[in-house]
């Protein structure tokens, strides 16, 4: 299977008054491939947004390398996206924020409409982005704010349909929606990638939601990711102890319902990260090697980055900074 977006040991780097550089994401490797859903989980502050914004062009890595459909994005200057590019789109957390609201929903669906369709089929094919996300064809020509915030999400959706993508960068897409339009927007997201054949890249903080929606799901802690696996291993079996305090932090519902065990510790400064492990302050499990660079171990088609996988390493008691 070809992968629609891939990203290699990219590294996004900013630069603070009084902290210096931050490094927010540390050399991540990700792909997705056409028809699948790859979920990226992690705490607020992991590097999840600067690495999506890395992903569909908005910003340059600061190394690394993305590319989609084989080709290297570019990343977003003044002008026009590169045609090959088009097909690579994302949607926003805030649906308050991502449409303009001087224009019509109509005239913002129409900025991704090839300009090879023209007259009476430009208005058709509003209306066919519409239907596909729900919404009448009447809301062409209607604002932002007359629509509430499920509603609007699913216009931005559209939007992102518009140039006819393979790809799509989700970036926490539910986040300020209540829970009714929560689960609209991610049938409608699930609904789209199985009809299209699309690739997506679904970023969330929530990983009760992933476990429903994902293929693979990648487990991303303070700028790295920690572990990669098909989601349903992945919540059976975590091979990572942050992926088993992130799965013990979902509360359990059933005969014997249990309420969430909450991570001890803060997420350190990127600016000070630790070394060698960087969930090693936080870890129950830290020994001697966790100092080191910790290594990525391949389990038989999927990854994680602990010593605990490897059985040469030998358990020593230390401290855990």
């Amino acid at each position: 299977m070809t992968d629609l977006l891939r990203i290699s040991d990219v590294e996004v780097e900013y630069r603070t008054r009084g902290r210096g550089r931050v490094r927010a994401v540390a050399g991540v490797s990700l792909d997705v491939a056409p028809g699948q859903i790859v979920g990226l989980v992690g705490e607020s502050g992991c590097g999840k947004s600067s690495l999506a914004r890395v992903a569909v062009g908005l910003t340059a890595p600061s190394a690394g390398e993305v590319r989609y459909a084989g080709r290297p994005v570019t990343p977003l200057g003044w002008r026009r996206r590169p045609g090959a590019e088009i097909g690579l789109q994302m949607v926003f957390q805030n649906p308050y924020a991502s449409l303009n609201p001087r224009r019509t929903i109509g005239a913002q669906l129409l900025d991704g409409v090839a300009e090879t369709v023209t007259g009476a089929a430009r208005r058709d094919r509003v209306g066919e982005l519409l239907d596909r996300v729900g919404m009448p064809a009447a809301a062409a020509d209607r604002y932002p704010h007359q629509f509430s915030g499920g509603q609007r999400q699913r216009l931005a959706i559209a939007r992102a349909l518009a140039p006819q993508p393979r790809m799509i960068i989700a970036d926490e897409p539910v986040t300020a929606l209540d829970a009714s339009s929560q689960a609209q927007v991610v049938n409608l997201l699930v609904g789209l990638v199985r009809d299209l054949d699309m690739g997506m890249l679904f970023i969330s903080h929530d990983l009760a939601l992933v476990h429903e929606i994902a293929d693979v799901t990648a487990v991303m802690y303070l700028g790295r990711i920690v572990e990669t696996a098909p989601t349903r291993e992945l919540w059976r079996d975590p091979r990572h102890p942050y992926t088993r305090a992130l799965i013990d932090a979902v509360p359990q519902i059933g005969p014997t319902p249990r309420l969430p065990a909450t991570l001890a510790g803060e997420v350190p400064d990127p600016a000070n990260a630790p070394t060698g492990c960087r969930f090693r302050p936080r870890c129950p499990h830290a020994f001697a090697p966790c100092g080191d660079q910790p290594p990525t171990l391949q389990l038989g088609g999927r990854s994680a980055a602990c010593w605990l996988n490897d059985p040469t390493a030998a358990p020593a008691a230390v401290p855990a900074h």
